[in-house]
């Protein structure tokens, strides 16, 4: 692929990121034509409708590294598409961690092929992140749908007045248990445990029934109860 300085993957090459020889991105859209000259921080900021400090975090995250003109923060276009990237990587909820992450991989790819592969894997990740999100939230609903019938019924009367007994984890679900306990969601455990997403789906299912529990955290918070992990 010919790269020459008009190319706006061009500019990051040459701004961003410790000096890389070159870097390729992804197409994503802009939010209106990408500027032919580095735009001020003002500029930069009306053109993603953000605010200065938003760019002084991204700045400060080492997502983007403005040019500096005596005292003012300068973007070439490089860097304004690459602040498109990162701008859709935030509207998927992407935590910046992540975003790091993929930018360094990105930094990795030795074709424009290859680095729209890599932000599509990035994609599916995120979607399947997000889906397990909506299993997460689906069974949360259900719960409190559950104690609001119950409610008016007397229902929990006598629920707990006996002590709970421990239930036996096996090694997987108590390091499951843990993770959860620390706010991870199921695609972060599988992640962390290097486990396929359903095992992990299903090894938190069985967690949360040996529990007694409707939800992740109903099984977390008596797992707590009962000492098996800190508060």
């Amino acid at each position: 692929m010919h790269r020459s300085t008009d190319n706006p993957t061009s500019a990051f090459s040459e701004q961003s990121h410790d000096g890389a020889e070159s870097h390729f991105l992804p197409a994503v859209p802009l939010p209106r034509r990408l500027p032919a000259r580095p735009i001020p921080i003002a500029d930069m900021a009306n053109f993603f409708g953000v605010t200065h400090r938003t760019l002084h975090f991204y700045e400060e995250k080492r997502l983007l590294k403005p040019i500096r003109t005596g005292a003012m923060r300068v973007y070439p276009p490089g860097q304004v598409q690459l602040m498109a990237l990162i701008n859709l990587c935030r509207e998927t909820g992407m935590p910046i961690v992540q975003i790091q992450e993929l930018l360094l991989e990105l930094e990795q790819a030795a074709s424009q092929d290859e680095c729209d592969r890599m932000f599509h894997k990035a994609m599916l990740d995120r979607r399947k992140e997000l889906l397990a999100d909506e299993s997460l939230l689906r069974r949360q609903l259900q719960q409190i749908n559950e104690i609001l019938e119950q409610g008016s019924d007397g229902g929990t009367e006598n629920n707990d007045n006996r002590q709970p007994r421990t239930p036996f984890l096996s090694e997987i679900e108590f390091e499951c248990l843990k993770l959860m306990a620390e706010g991870y969601t199921p695609m972060r455990i599988a992640t962390a445990l290097r486990r396929p997403m359903d095992d992990i789906m299903a090894t938190e299912a069985d967690i949360i029934r040996k529990f007694g529990s409707s939800n992740r955290f109903q099984a977390v918070a008596k797992a707590v109860l009962l000492g098996l992990i800190g508060d």
